[in-house]
């Protein structure tokens, strides 16, 4: 949607959905670029913003997109109108600058679907109970579409953007990445929590939570071009039905928004690392990798884990303030890091996935920092310098690159 040829585009896959007899609801982002100068305007007015103006003003992006689609289809002969999120309406709680859906009344909007004219809707906003517009926080248009897709029981909802599908890691630093067909949604809720920028986090746990299909598509291309299938992101029982066989790994992805922080020589005792952790969760940072190394001659302690990069900096001060609580020494810190995680539910029933990964680093001479793991991730933190090589060293270890 970044400008009116983009729209143009869009506007010719939708009418090709409605000439092959579906019944279309289109969820639209902002222009490219058009979140963000909003954001700066609310910034210049006042910098501490009310953030009940600050949602009118940055949901008057999507706004605009979804009326100039349902004009752009209209000239091309196809019925639309756009539906903003109060005229559905789309509730949520009470939260501006990151609500979260409640419900979708779709009486109207599924009858007016069914009379043949395309639903245009705003993504990334809603209505609050006291009347009042709130937004869904960045990337929310995604989860705006897989809630109106859930709400009117859609087969399949469809969500383009600049790549063509989910590949088995960043093309641009690995020039073999495969296309896959299927994701599950436990594998595409991974890979997005770490660093794969696809699709929002939050959409893929909605998709799975109401069961709704997820296709992703390249709205770059058109005509004979245009892509007729990108990848499914599906439930474990659809992967099963289709007979296919379970990779080990699915994918492996990256992020560069890390920091790490180590707090020396707590205390080893009782409650000692709550009190690390407790006034960063009442802030609202979220920490992931947890290393604590028990010093056990001194009674004390190193604890290292990591934040995002933009919380580092608040991270530290409320560390410091709670100093004499804590009684650590020092805060060390590095923000020249980077995590990468190899995805996939093979891991549940197979052995020696961790090993793998661990022995392909080492003999590059790559060293990691710390590691986190759950059912069907495993994720290592390295020097920021070497992302690229041990993303390609991963994705050959575990046989993942395209043929040639």
């Amino acid at each position: 949607m970044a400008g009116t040829e983009r729209i143009r585009t869009v506007a010719k896959l939708v009418a090709r959905e409605v000439a092959q007899g579906n019944e279309v609801a289109v969820v639209v982002s902002a222009m490219a670029g058009e979140t963000d100068r909003l954001v700066n305007f609310c910034r210049e007015a006042n910098p501490r913003y009310d953030p009940a103006e600050y949602d009118v003003v940055v949901a008057s992006g999507e706004q605009v997109t979804s009326g100039l689609l349902a004009l752009t289809l209209q000239a091309m002969g196809t019925p639309a109108r756009s539906w903003l999120g109060w005229q559905l309406p789309i509730r949520t709680e009470e939260v501006h600058a990151r609500a979260r859906i409640h419900e979708i009344e779709t009486g109207a909007l599924s009858a007016a679907m069914a009379r043949g004219e395309v639903a245009v809707i705003p993504g990334f906003q809603g209505l609050m109970e006291d009347g009042r517009v709130a937004t869904l926080g960045r990337g929310g248009s995604d989860t705006s579409a897989v809630a109106v897709a859930a709400a009117v029981k859609a087969d399949r909802c469809d969500i383009y953007t600049d790549v063509d599908g989910v590949y088995t890691t960043d093309p641009r630093i690995v020039a073999r990445a495969r296309k896959l067909d299927y994701v599950t949604y436990e594998e595409m809720l991974e890979l997005a929590s770490v660093g794969a920028k696809v699709l929002q986090t939050r959409s893929v746990g909605l998709a799975m939570k109401e069961g709704v299909r997820v296709q992703v598509l390249s709205s770059f291309v058109e005509g004979d071009e245009a892509p007729k299938r990108g990848t499914m992101i599906v439930s474990d029982e659809e992967i099963e039905e289709l007979h296919m066989e379970r990779q080990l790994i699915t994918g492996i992805a990256l992020a560069k928004n890390e920091a790490k922080i180590i707090v020396t020589r707590v205390p080893d005792r009782p409650g000692a690392v709550a009190s690390i952790f407790g006034p960063l969760a009442a802030a609202g940072i979220n920490v992931d990798m947890i290393i604590q190394n028990v010093g056990r001659d001194k009674g004390e302690t190193d604890v290292t884990f990591t934040v995002p990069e933009t919380d580092l900096i608040r991270s530290i001060d409320l560390l410091e303030a709670a100093k004499d609580k804590i009684g650590f020494n020092r805060i060390l810190s590095d923000d020249k890091v980077a995590k990468i995680s190899v995805v996939g539910v093979g891991m549940k029933s197979h052995a020696g996935v961790a090993s793998t990964m661990f022995r392909a680093l080492a003999d590059r001479g790559i060293n990691i920092q710390a590691i986190s793991t759950s059912e069907i991730k495993v994720s290592v933190l390295i020097d920021e310098d070497e992302t690229e090589l041990a993303v390609r060293v991963l994705h050959t270890a575990y046989g993942l690159d395209a043929e040639q």
